[in-house]
């Protein structure tokens, strides 16, 4: 029992879980933050044993036109295309995920991603975000595969929201309108 102590400590410590004192013994709950790091060791476990990458599947939907305005900053924009190996389309793809149970967007966080840094201008400061090689799969069975999940550091966005680059307009090559469904292939290597 002195081990297991020392254990629940250790991780009360790194914010995993909260301890209170009851009546019979300790009632131990695991934080956002708990949650957070189990999701990620599944997802790492998951690849390893299942070696599959990360499926996600989604519903289109219309964004607030955001996306359109950082992706054409050039302090992203350089990035994008030193890094990705193109320049997005100046505007970003909304999917709505439905795949709660496998925690949303948080399936990312076991994939090795591509970093796109934080920078200023004269005017403010423009945070981080990470970026996702995908293959996207439309219900009628068309395939795009130069796409990317970008995950910003500071979002709006639920954990059940996506946003996708791509060189081309996704909505045009893929024929796609608010409400048809989307798979999305997270490549895990």
């Amino acid at each position: 029992s002195q081990t297991a102590s020392r254990r629940l400590q250790a991780l009360e410590n790194g914010g995993y879980v909260e301890r209170d004192l009851a009546s019979d013994g300790q009632l131990v709950t695991v934080t956002a933050s708990g949650e957070r790091a189990l999701r990620r060791e599944y997802e790492a476990y998951r690849r390893i044993f299942e070696d599959s990458g990360v499926e996600l599947r989604g519903t289109v939907t219309s964004g607030m036109g955001e996306g359109r305005h950082y992706i054409a900053l050039s302090g992203y924009q350089e990035q994008f295309v030193e890094r990705l190996g193109y320049e997005p389309f100046p505007g970003t793809l909304n999917v709505s995920l439905r795949n709660r149970m496998r925690g949303g967007r948080s399936a990312l966080a076991g994939v090795d991603g591509i970093p796109i840094d934080a920078w200023e201008d004269e005017e403010r400061t423009y945070g981080a975000a990470t970026c996702y090689a995908v293959s996207l799969r439309t219900e009628g069975g068309d395939q795009y595969d130069d796409a990317h999940a970008i995950v910003p550091d500071r979002t709006h966005h639920d954990d059940d929201e996506l946003e996708l680059v791509a060189p081309d307009k996704l909505r045009d090559v893929l024929d796609l309108t608010d409400g048809d469904h989307l798979s999305i292939h997270v490549d895990s290597e």
